[in-house]
């Protein structure tokens, strides 16, 4: 049944009382996404409606607080940004899924969105709203939700994505005018720039990539600049994305598929990608049923998986979301590039990482964490000291390749523990 015509309202007059009912689930934009007014009411306001649940992305404002869990019970697909800090105190419940589930889970309702917060750019003359930073999982969300409170922001980018959002899709409308948040990543130690070198080194011209987030993907990118005809097909973009792209390194020329277009799912980066992908058609955004999806991967021929880890052990297995005990990554997208990259023909499954943390090595005999990737599925792995490329060898091998890419403070202590294992680590 189609909707009523969305209820414009004022900023101040938003009363979620008689929006979110007590047992519903909230759902906005990640990252840069996050519509910040809305998401600071619905903080001010949480007593007045009762216990109801929250499923968040990756979060970079400092709207939630731990003792917001008094009246909200917090789940995300992630602990990273300021989902550690809720998962530090124990608030945080992790749904541990493959980034290319959500839209099922979300469409069959095992997801629940009762109610959908979204930050849009402005209606174009055809009336289509867009919805800017962020595609992803909140395609299917739209058609899932009972009630879609849109901030209409007049500095949020206008981006070409698979779903035009129209006035019959929202039941309200606040208008703002604000910068939207951005995201500016550190820059790149001596270590991360020769993790870079070492994965940018496997990277040919005409290559198409998917990245991840943080310093060290966009220190790769960097590390590209003198490559030809490169093509994005990726869950996030950033900064050194559109540096690549206004210098004509990222052409997308040489794509066997969307030839000419870069894909992504949702902006991770400052306004250097907003204003960039601002009504820019080279630039076109995706749900995860298109940007994840094992066949459409698999049909990218040349196709580079850029991911990180947070330890690798000595077989190739991965975890990419617990260190110290707390829930910092997510099983995410990784385990669905990589295996679109072992399927495409001249594909590259990269892990990319440090071989230290501290003064502990990411190379190890046993991870600390979770299986996010099993050793069935190792594809190369890079540090520093250089590059195993892990497939189709047996674990006696992988074992040898992996000591010496860890630091050499460990490569000892990494033979003795495996050397105990007797060749059965893991």
């Amino acid at each position: 049944m189609a909707k009523t015509i969305a209820k414009e309202i004022a900023p101040h007059s938003l009363d979620f009382s008689t929006i979110v009912r007590p047992g519903d689930t909230v759902m906005w934009g990640q990252s840069t996404a996050e519509p910040v007014p809305l998401t600071q009411a619905l903080m001010a306001q949480r007593r007045a409606i009762g216990r109801f649940s929250v499923f968040l992305g990756v979060t970079y404002s400092d709207t939630l607080k731990p003792e917001y869990a008094d009246c909200i019970s917090f789940s995300a697909y992630c602990g990273s940004g300021g989902n550690r800090a809720l998962a530090k105190a124990g608030k945080l419940d992790i749904l541990p899924v493959h980034y290319s589930q959500l839209p099922a889970l979300i469409a069959s309702g095992r997801l629940k969105v009762d109610v959908l917060m979204l930050q849009l750019a402005p209606a174009d003359a055809a009336g289509n709203y867009s919805l800017s930073m962020a595609h992803e999982y909140l395609v299917p969300a739209l058609d899932a939700a009972r009630v879609v409170i849109a901030e209409v922001n007049e500095e949020a980018p206008w981006t070409w994505g698979e779903r035009p959002v129209r006035d019959e899709d929202l039941d309200y409308i606040v208008r703002t005018s604000r910068p939207p948040l951005e995201l500016h990543h550190p820059d790149p130690g001596e270590t991360e720039l020769a993790v870079a070198r070492n994965v940018a080194g496997l990277i040919e011209d005409g290559a198409t990539l998917q990245f991840g987030l943080g310093a060290l993907p966009e220190a790769i990118l960097s590390a590209l600049a003198d490559r030809r005809d490169l093509g994005i097909h990726s869950g996030a973009i950033g900064d050194k994305a559109a540096d690549l792209m206004q210098a004509g390194v990222i052409t997308n020329a040489r794509k066997s598929i969307d030839r000419g277009v870069a894909v992504a799912g949702v902006m991770f980066g400052s306004k250097r990608i907003q204003q960039f992908c601002h009504r820019n058609p080279v630039v076109q955004f995706r749900s995860p049923a298109y940007t994840h999806d094992a066949g459409v991967l698999a049909g990218i021929e040349r196709f580079a998986a850029l991911n990180l880890a947070i330890e690798v052990d000595l077989t190739g297995q991965i975890n990419a979301e617990v260190a110290g005990g707390v829930y910092v990554g997510a099983v995410g997208g990784a385990l669905d590039f990589l295996r679109g990259a072992h399927r495409s023909k001249g594909g590259l499954p990269i892990i990319a990482l440090p071989s230290t943390a501290g003064k502990a090595s990411r190379i190890v005999a046993k991870l600390s964490g979770p299986v996010s990737t099993p050793r069935s599925d190792a594809g190369i792995i890079v540090t520093e000291y250089g590059v195993a490329d892990l497939r189709g060898l047996p674990l006696s091998e992988r074992t040898r390749r992996m000591i010496a890419i860890a630091h050499p403070g460990f490569r000892e202590q990494l033979e003795r523990e495996a050397a105990h294992a007797c060749g059965s680590i893991g």
